[in-house]
């Protein structure tokens, strides 16, 4: 990539792609690489979970394009996601890749990444704060707390095909990692949590998912291991949404700076 300006500010080339964290959605956590992006792309390419008010603050002169995929719909292929940022940026644009959270954790980031280095695309990877840490941390859970863990661990609740993800150890996460982030959990919790118990976590240990992360709108249930797909029907509790699990979540009780929304 180009070497900054005299301001700082990277340049954004035409012919290249910037693949940009837009966070867990409250625009006050954007990187400042990722607002001059914004400001500066000629297309935008963005996921179904980037909040409205980030996509309100894309430049006048751009186009924008929806390429986001969600469970259960139509949406496109991630193997024509990949061709489009490559035959925009051949096409001499400059071409944001717009992504939930941050484009290296769950994002599929590295896989559009490689394809546009084996093009010979030249680009950028502007990190942004992920869903697991940042909307823990506005539901008033720490990742980590010197009296509660040592160790976290993150994992995708559902692989390729949209199954309990067989490739993770689940034994061995439920015994050695003390808290557990489940991302996109909702449509695998039952599975995820009978995987845990079977691991010999207490159906006790305390529990709370985490809805739309750091939106207006956020909502947070705590419950335990045990009561958490009841309480989750219960509620009507939807995606996107965390699981967390572990004693950090009794730290909510104090630390609720969010004031209590959810």
């Amino acid at each position: 990539m180009a070497d900054a300006d005299i301001t700082g500010k990277p340049a954004f080339a035409p012919g290249s792609v910037w693949l940009v964290g837009a966070g867990p959605g409250d625009p006050g956590l954007l990187t400042l690489h990722a607002v001059w992006a914004l400001e500066q792309a000629d297309v935008v390419v963005h996921d179904a979970l980037v909040d409205a008010r980030i996509l309100a603050m894309i430049g006048p002169r751009a186009t924008v394009e929806h390429a986001g995929k969600r469970g259960g719909k139509a949406s496109p292929k991630q193997d024509e996601i990949t061709a489009r940022l490559i035959e925009l940026a051949r096409a001499g644009q400059r071409v944001l890749r717009l992504k939930g959270g941050d484009p290296f954790l769950f994002g599929r980031g590295a896989e559009e990444a490689l394809a546009l280095a084996e093009a010979g695309i030249p680009f950028r990877v502007v990190p942004g704060i992920t869903a697991g840490i940042g909307g823990l941390a506005y539901a008033g859970i720490p990742a980590t707390a010197k009296t509660a863990n040592s160790a976290i661990t993150f994992v995708t609740g559902h692989d390729q095909t949209g199954s309990v993800p067989d490739a993770v150890d689940w034994e061995g996460l439920g015994r050695g990692s003390q808290v557990i982030v489940v991302y996109m959990p909702m449509r695998n919790l039952q599975g995820i949590v009978a995987r845990l118990l079977s691991a010999g976590r207490s159906p006790d240990e305390p529990a709370a998912i985490v809805s739309r992360a750091c939106a207006e709108d956020q909502g947070v249930l705590v419950t335990t291991l045990g009561s958490c797909v009841a309480d989750a029907e219960r509620d009507g509790v939807t995606p996107p949404a965390l699981f967390v699990l572990g004693e950090v979540v009794r730290l909510r009780e104090k630390l609720d700076w969010w004031g209590g929304k959810g």
